[in-house]
């Protein structure tokens, strides 16, 4: 199996009625263990990187690794570029063989956002890649970015947006946040009343520490992708930390990475299962 193209993921997740779980990358193991989890309960998916988390690796290793790790497995895997801040990581991500585009202006005013988000539609249609738009600003920390804005998405100008911008995938703003350091209150009728509107599938940033029961009633309103990242983040980190605590000299790394990649990839995959109900 290869990198699969974004707009046919979408069209795979819709015909079975399943919502995409995209989990945020940053190295190696990281990615082995996403694609590990995912594969073994044959669940389709997104990797994805932010742009933040680029100044660690580059573009083309994450789809190197990507493309590697996906080599004798069966199932659809995109991978997504997170949180895109610049028009130059979008097109790098591109030239490196991402399949999936996210291109965050939600810090501009209405028109600039969409004046940012048309600009990476024409580029990024042009290779037949999907884009995913942000209407609305999401509290919390993403990577080494903290945004203490919380203006939720108001349903009066989706459609408007989603219509001028040409998005394909819009990630909304309904309580939602990233992390785990503020509570989210999510407004599941908030949601109802933009999926009504919406011309276009819509994603939930932020999915870690949602409660389950109000991520899988989201399917009923359009919500086809869940973004995580905190949860197999922690996974990660707690598999050091604790060796770290039981022994002060450990010093096995390739066996702490090991157990990581295990750690990470059993969270993906209850994940995967979780919030599309399958037992």
């Amino acid at each position: 199996m290869k990198i699969v193209n974004g707009f046919d993921l979408m069209d795979y997740a819709q015909k079975r009625n399943v919502m995409l779980p995209a989990f945020n990358t940053t190295n190696l193991e990281m990615t082995k263990a996403i694609i590990q989890g995912l594969n073994s309960v044959h669940m389709p998916g997104m990797i994805q990187i932010s742009s933040n988390n680029l100044h660690l690796s580059d573009p083309e290793t994450i789809a190197y690794l990507t493309n590697k790790f996906l080599r004798g497995t069966d199932t659809p895997i995109g991978l997504h570029l997170d949180h895109g801040k610049s028009f130059e990581d979008v097109k790098a991500c591109v030239d490196a063989g991402f399949t999936s585009i996210m291109v965050d202006a939600s810090d501009q005013d209405f028109e600039g956002n969409i004046a940012e988000v048309k600009r990476t539609v024409e580029y990024c249609h042009f290779y037949n890649i999907p884009v995913e738009a942000e209407l609305g600003a999401i509290m919390g920390k993403e990577d080494d970015h903290v945004s203490e804005a919380d203006c939720h998405t108001d349903p009066a100008l989706v459609r408007e947006f989603v219509e001028r911008s040409g998005c394909d995938l819009l990630a909304v703003s309904i309580g939602n946040v990233h992390g785990f350091d503020v509570e989210p209150k999510v407004d599941l009728n908030l949601l109802k009343e933009i999926a009504e509107v919406s011309p276009v599938p819509l994603v939930l940033h932020g999915g870690s520490g949602i409660p389950f029961e109000q991520v899988k009633a989201m399917k009923q309103y359009k919500m086809l992708k869940i973004n995580y990242g905190s949860d197999l983040r922690s996974a990660y980190i707690k598999t050091f930390g604790e060796a770290y605590e039981k022994n002060h000299k450990e010093a096995n790394l390739f066996g702490l990475c090991k157990k990581a990649v295990e750690n990470v990839a059993k969270t993906a995959s209850d994940l995967a299962l979780i919030i599309n109900d399958i037992k």
